[in-house]
């Protein structure tokens, strides 16, 4: 590969949205690499390096942590296709949400609960009591 084709860092961030500190962050803990430097030091990263950042930032965004994400492309360099692996994370995904709308849900309707208490009953309380509506068993 030629160092035409080699992305700046700075390219690197206008083609891809991630600030260079993420770019460094993300060298620095290897999910993507440089290629080259420049005499003056510049890193220099492939264009696949842009396909990676896009992969990164859309699992993260699918609810995938960076250690995840590393395992995957760890994989995926070793030259096989981790899309077992993804559907397996997915599903492990899946059912966080399920379990996390199920608390949402039954805090909704605690929620709504307490709304139902009148605010003239916090007029009853004694001093001790902050407010009634959130110190109601």
């Amino acid at each position: 590969m030629t160092s035409d084709n080699l992305l700046k860092i700075g390219e690197l961030k206008e083609k891809s949205g991630v600030s260079i500190k993420t770019i460094r962050y993300y060298e620095q803990i290897g999910l993507i690499q440089a290629e080259a430097r420049t005499s003056g030091n510049f890193r220099l990263f492939s264009p696949q390096a842009l396909n990676r950042l896009r992969f990164i930032k859309r699992s993260q965004r699918l609810g995938l942590s960076l250690q995840e994400i590393g395992e995957l492309l760890q994989i995926h360099d070793s030259g096989e296709m981790p899309c077992h692996q993804v559907r397996h994370k997915l599903t492990g995904k899946i059912a966080d949400i399920d379990r996390q709308i199920a608390e949402l849900q039954v805090l909704k309707q605690e929620l709504t609960n307490l709304m139902a208490i009148s605010d003239t009953e916090g007029d009853r309380a004694g001093e001790e009591v902050i407010c009634p509506i959130i110190e109601r068993p």
